[in-house]
């Protein structure tokens, strides 16, 4: 028997393998031409800013896979044969499988860009971006970010990092149009302003400038503007990383189209994390989820069917966090990035520019289903459970200090969100207060 072979070991890939361990002793196999051992993605940016160093992003350490049975290999999978089950790789023998995991995860978008191949030019999302990075940027004054969504702010805060000028080229009259309102995106647009960045809505990249060495000397914006810089980051979002099986008969269309089961169309043969895109119907367009928390949600989900009890794959509540420089972001549930007929909505800001919260839900029943939340930390577990079970702003509102997570001595704002809410509700809410154990 081949056992499981998963070709990525990032965050999808890790964790089928060890959730497969801890259900089985089938032998697995995790191949990864990016890196020896998985690493935190996420925290690529803190080694460049000087907080971690490379070693401190592996959260288990070299000999974590030996002990646990997971053999690994350092190689590029050229081809899969479906038919014998087999893998053909760059520098080692073909490798023999019984189940395939595709976790191949995702890589930065390029859209044809004149000049997005000089030299000072790239995107960021893997260990040798990073290392990239740190070449591309040595001794420049200037840098050039496109696009307006998460990567994109953690590159502008890496390079102010190192005093760096940054220009952020953003296409949406606000920051990251496409997900969040324009309350959200103008209050992290004051944000971005106050830590030097020069922010740029409704601006376009039209072409990329070189000098004589091939190296980029400037950008043109769609207004005929040129910017010099030293240094560009194309942040234009990710896509499916479908290279590997682009050409080979497993069914493909944003990503390695799978059920909800995780199966691919080709037999014994899953895929999910970033490169998943996951169809409840045939024939019908599915979701891309390129989230490290969903990813993992995914395999754990998948190790069950790879062990024999095939589950399938229920997000639940949808959720997400990131951080913007100081400010710390939550979403839960759903908040569209425009206001819908069927919808009413609570938004607060703090005076202070420091917080912002926003609340969703039904006209007519009041129920909510959706909140965004910057610089004040909410639970993740209470409002999935108010969610789920469908609870009414009125009822969230008087529990909201249920949900704060912040460290005993933060300023709170449940009051001041409560009282927002108030001015113009027919039935006025009253905040529930939550008991605080610690010494006086």
């Amino acid at each position: 028997m081949g056992g499981i072979v998963i070709i990525g070991n990032g965050i999808a890939g890790t964790t089928v393998a060890r959730h497969v361990r801890k259900q089985s002793d089938r032998p697995v196999t995790m191949i990864s031409s990016e890196s020896r051992h998985f690493y935190s993605r996420p925290a690529l940016m803190y080694v460049y800013m000087g907080h971690m160093k490379l070693d401190h992003l592996k959260p288990y350490e070299d000999w974590f896979w030996r002990k646990n049975d997971i053999e690994l290999v350092f190689d590029y999978v050229r081809r899969i044969d479906p038919e014998e089950k087999r893998l053909f790789l760059a520098n080692s023998p073909p490798i023999a499988y019984d189940k395939l995991v595709i976790a191949t995860g995702s890589k930065s978008n390029y859209f044809g860009w004149p000049g997005q191949h000089l030299a000072g030019v790239q995107g960021l999302y893997n260990l040798q971006d990073l290392e990239l990075m740190e070449r591309n940027t040595r001794d420049i004054r200037s840098g050039v970010i496109v696009g307006g969504g998460l990567i994109g702010v953690e590159m502008a805060e890496m390079l102010r990092t190192r005093h760096i000028d940054v220009t952020f080229l953003v296409r949406e009259d606000r920051y990251w149009g496409n997900i969040l309102r324009s309350e959200e995106g103008a209050f992290i647009g004051r944000h971005l302003k106050q830590h030097h960045v020069d922010l740029r809505l409704e601006t376009e990249l039209k072409e990329i400038l070189g000098d004589a060495s091939g190296r980029v000397r400037a950008v043109v914006t769609h207004r005929g503007e040129e910017i010099p810089c030293q240094f560009v980051g194309l942040t234009a979002g990710v896509s499916p990383n479908l290279d590997l099986v682009r050409d080979s008969t497993i069914d493909t269309g944003r990503g390695v189209r799978v059920n909800t089961f995780l199966e691919t169309s080709a037999p014994d043969i899953y895929a999910c994390g970033d490169c998943a895109e996951i169809c409840e119907r045939e024939g019908e367009r599915g979701r891309v989820e390129p989230l490290w928390y969903t990813g993992k949600m995914q395999a754990e989900t998948l190790a069950k069917t790879l062990c024999g009890h095939r589950t399938a794959y229920d997000r639940g509540v949808w959720f997400n966090s990131a951080k913007f420089f100081d400010i710390e972001y939550q979403t839960y549930g759903m908040v569209s990035p425009e206001p819908q007929d069927h919808e009413d909505t609570l938004y607060w800001e703090s005076p202070s520019g420091g917080q912002c919260f926003r609340l969703v839900y039904h006209k007519d029943s009041g129920v909510v289903t959706g909140m965004n939340s910057f610089g004040i930390r909410y639970r993740h577990r209470t409002f999935e459970r108010w969610m789920k079970r469908g609870a009414t702003v009125e009822e969230v509102l008087t529990n909201l200090d249920e949900a704060n997570f912040d460290p005993e001595f933060f300023k709170r704002f449940e009051q001041s969100i409560v009282d927002a809410y108030n001015k113009t509700a027919a039935r006025p809410v009253r905040l529930r207060r939550k008991k605080l154990l610690g010494l006086f």
